[in-house]
């Protein structure tokens, strides 16, 4: 798909990733008047008339060539933990209208596409590693973040049955962790890299001693700059015409541990670290392989680890007490 002169919604364009997938979208020719951003005062994409809505008033009637799904309920583990129900209902709620829509509107039968952003929660508890696709059907995700991962699998599940049946082009994309500027870093809702990040800033300028971290230490996890996870989901745009789930990975993993001893010498916070290891760890070990994205989308990450995360505890040090814009 050529982007340039194209008409593009981008639920969750407002968002942490949103923001940056509509820079990139902008860049790639897609003029301002054909970028839409529906905005959750004015659409709740949960309910199946907002969606029908949305179609219909996008671009004065004009017909939708792009839809980017970005738009998510998520959180940390504490997160996941004390909204399992609203979870599930508002992910698995927003992607069965909009495609639904999206099919009903006449979109599809025109070559119109959807590309879905999933998530890796959807992969099972004990994956080996690395996460290869073909192992997301081998087991139960971590029940932490089950209801959020099962819900973001069946949209992948739902676009596969569309395009069997209604021929509905779309892609489905699977990016590890996020971080970088802009991100979101509410200590109750944000994900460990931003949280850690306030954490160690907020110790350092109080002067505090120590900072309490969950868990053990022990879990792994990988990490992806904002603008690689962008230009991998605008890609896929491009390229994608079927729901083969392709990760989007650095391609490396990190305890835990490490990253919070990395962050804390970043940041130059010089107390102990302590471990409440009452809380939990939530998957044992995160590490992607993007064979498949290399080979289907001729996409990499860029951006290395340390540097990001430099940029990232700046940005977090200059625009702290800022809003953030919301994820949906």
């Amino acid at each position: 798909m050529e982007l340039k002169g194209k008409r593009v919604v981008v639920t969750g364009g407002a968002g942490f990733l949103g923001r940056v997938v509509c820079d990139r979208l902008r860049a790639k020719g897609v003029a301002p008047t054909d970028l839409f951003i529906p905005r959750r005062k004015d659409f709740d994409l949960t309910r199946e008339p907002d969606c029908e809505r949305l179609y219909k008033a996008a671009f004065g009637g004009k017909p939708v060539d792009l839809v980017l799904h970005l738009a998510a309920e998520v959180g940390g583990i504490g997160a996941n933990r004390a909204n399992p129900g609203r979870y599930f209902f508002a992910n698995m709620a927003m992607a069965l209208h909009l495609i639904e829509q999206f099919r009903v509107q006449g979109l599809a039968s025109r070559g119109g596409k959807f590309v879905q952003v999933g998530t890796i929660c959807a992969y099972p508890k004990f994956t080996p590693v690395p996460f290869r696709e073909e192992e997301l059907w081998n087991g139960y995700p971590e029940e932490t973040n089950a209801p959020y991962g099962v819900a973001k699998k069946a949209a992948w599940q739902m676009l596969d049955a569309y395009r069997l049946q209604y021929r509905m082009n779309s892609a489905y994309v699977l990016p590890v962790n996020l971080y970088g500027p802009g991100d979101n870093f509410d200590l109750e809702s944000s994900h460990v890299i931003p949280a850690l990040i306030r954490k160690c800033v907020e110790a350092q300028d109080r002067g505090d001693d120590r900072i309490v971290c969950w868990g053990t230490g022990r879990a792994s996890r990988e990490f992806l700059y904002v603008d690689d996870a962008a230009e991998g989901i605008v890609r896929a745009a491009e390229v994608m015409d079927e729901p083969t789930p392709i990760n989007l990975g650095a391609g490396f993993e990190i305890t835990i541990k490490d990253l919070v001893e990395l962050i804390v010498r970043l940041s130059g916070f010089t107390g102990r670290i302590e471990w409440d290891a009452t809380k939990p760890d939530g998957q044992p070990r995160r590490c992607l392989s993007t064979e498949r994205a290399a080979k289907l989308l001729d996409w990499r990450a860029r951006v290395g680890f340390e540097e990001g995360l430099k940029r990232t505890i700046e940005w977090y040090r200059v625009n702290r007490g800022a809003p953030v814009g919301s994820a949906h």
